[in-house]
């Protein structure tokens, strides 16, 4: 088996290989001026190929991705598998005003001819049940960062309250403080646009407690900024924030921040300062 990272996520191949004992090469890409790219892999390959690569900020690297997989089997690889961390395009599966495009049916489908094989960690799936659903290769194979969440805060030995910010965060926040063994809440959220929420709390006694708050992703940080703000008003002492994938687009975080969260921890699922515990080995024990 051989691993190959781009550039971007060379050091998330390299930890994958690591744990797989398998050799690991970066593929070269070179970006022309009319932001066209042109991709080198090398010149043999096994049969069994891993390609890693997170697909944060995805539009660029879909093309490059399916430039390398149609290389790849030309080169020699006959069993493909994509091990994108933070899988992107999940969130649209369907179509809710009239002419919208279903992005998560036409990426899964792209993504189900280059590859054999997915694995992924905390995809964002709604009315999809399965991951195979959604992205229709023989082995598809969903993770969930919240193990690895619940051994990060035991390991640190905190007393935290962990809080959902919105009823779809359940599923993580319960089990991170079931390994954890802290207490849960989970609080209720009202979508009124992309940058516009309100949550509600659930009812209890706040004041004086360190209150982190648990989800699969950081995007605009509107939800996350609205449940601190909640969160502070109602006396917690501190506030932190525990996610597994941090996109943070633009100011995202400054607007975490200045609603009073002391500070940010995340999965190296999307490279981030915020980045505090590794997925590579449950990735790794994934691909077998």
């Amino acid at each position: 088996m051989l691993v190959l990272g781009f550039p971007d996520s060379a050091e998330q191949a390299a930890a994958l290989a690591r744990e797989l004992k398998s050799p690991c090469k970066v593929v070269e890409v070179h970006r022309f001026p009319d932001g066209e790219s042109r991709l080198r892999l090398p010149a043999e390959l096994p049969e069994d190929v891993v390609l890693c690569r997170s697909l944060d900020r995805p539009n660029e690297k879909l093309v490059e991705l399916m430039l390398a997989a149609e290389s790849a089997r030309v080169l020699g690889a006959e069993n493909l598998t994509l091990v994108a961390p933070y899988l992107c395009y999940m969130r649209q599966d369907r179509a809710f005003h009239s002419g919208e495009a279903v992005s998560q049916r036409i990426i899964g489908g792209f993504l189900a001819g280059l590859f054999d094989a997915l694995v992924t960690v905390d995809p964002h799936l709604h009315r999809v049940h399965t991951l195979t659903e959604a992205v229709p290769v023989k082995r598809a194979v969903a993770l969930s960062a919240a193990p690895a969440m619940g051994a990060f805060l035991a390991a640190r030995g905190s007393q935290a309250l962990l809080v959902g910010p919105d009823q779809e965060s359940e599923q993580w926040v319960s089990t991170v403080a079931r390994v954890a063994g802290l207490e849960f809440v989970v609080a209720r959220k009202i979508r009124r646009g992309d940058q516009s929420v309100e949550v509600h709390l659930p009812d209890r006694d706040y004041r004086g407690l360190h209150v982190l708050l648990v989800d699969d992703l950081a995007s605009t940080g509107h939800t996350l900024a609205e449940a601190a703000r909640m969160l502070c008003d109602a006396g917690a002492a501190r506030v932190d924030v525990l996610v597994t994938h941090a996109l943070f687009v633009d100011d995202a975080q400054d607007i975490i921040m200045s609603a009073g969260v002391s500070e940010v921890w995340s999965s190296d699922s999307v490279r981030h300062g915020s980045n505090a515990f590794r997925l590579a080995p449950d990735l790794a024990a994934a691909i077998g």
